[in-house]
């Protein structure tokens, strides 16, 4: 069972690239969350994955907030996985893969510290690079159209590799963690959490051809459109799927987003 969250794409090729290299099911985080769902039944000896991308060097918060309220029974007994520490149920093998556009921090520390607390135990995980896609802030732009397309490419051949190291149940680590990686996931993002995600900034242009696209690819069903414009209604996480999947890029945040272009796995030119 591999539980995911994806914004514009690349966690969710990540996750279905793995789904069916291990004939695992796919459960979308934000579906989920909504629809409360956080009871689930392993079998016996099943693995529990989850893949998500990497928000200011760490996970998105929804992903931990998750993790949280996450409750497993694992096989046929009646071992049951209770939330915190308290828990009597025990997962057989437990990993995560984050793709991130350049490195992901202490995301594993942080990752690690919230299963912990669930009385689970990680046994692998791997960050994958793939092409950026979080503009909203003066410095960060996207990846050039041939540095994503390698990207995608190595991606590719890492999880040709690695899915035969989670059929086996290794145990890993191999994360991207960067420099400066503390004061990024421990300073950095924190500030991210509490202000970054501020979905008021976002606006619309008279390039607006009101086609709902920003409605239907927002995850959080955080958009609703008003005469035909989206208003954003202060949920967000910032993954920026709206900007991106804009089909006349008429969707901006602030100055921030202002002639960066767009992104989303498997956008043509």
């Amino acid at each position: 069972m591999i539980f995911y969250f994806s914004g514009c794409g690349n966690s969710r090729h990540v996750a279905e690239t793995l789904a069916a290299g291990l004939n695992d099911t796919l459960i979308f985080i934000p579906e989920a969350a909504r629809e409360g769902r956080y009871e689930y039944e392993l079998a016996e000896g099943e693995r529990l994955g989850f893949v998500f991308p990497v928000y200011s060097w760490a996970p998105p918060k929804l992903v931990i907030d998750f993790i949280e309220k996450l409750k497993v029974k694992v096989g046929p007994s009646t071992l049951r996985q209770a939330q915190g520490p308290q828990g009597s149920g025990t997962l057989n093998y437990l990993y995560f893969a984050c793709t991130c556009g350049d490195n992901c921090g202490h995301t594993e520390r942080v990752f690690r510290k919230a299963v912990e607390e669930k009385s689970w135990s990680l046994s692998a995980c791997f960050s994958v690079q793939m092409p950026e896609t979080y503009i909203g802030m003066a410095g960060f732009k996207l990846d050039t159209s041939k540095n994503a397309q390698l990207k995608i490419n190595r991606s590719d051949d890492m999880l040709t590799r690695y899915i035969p190291r989670l059929i086996n149940k290794e145990h890993f680590s191999e994360m991207v963690v960067g420099s400066l990686a503390w004061l990024k996931t421990y300073l950095v993002n924190p500030g991210f959490n509490r202000s970054a995600t501020d979905d008021s900034k976002y606006y619309v242009t008279e390039a607006c051809i009101h086609c709902g696209k920003c409605v239907e690819v927002c995850p959080l069903k955080n958009i609703t459109l008003e005469e035909g414009c989206p208003k954003w209604n202060g949920n967000c996480t910032m993954c920026m799927a709206c900007y991106h999947h804009c089909p006349v890029n008429a969707i901006q945040y602030g100055k921030a987003t202002v002639g960066k272009g767009q992104y989303y796995f498997g956008k043509k030119g």
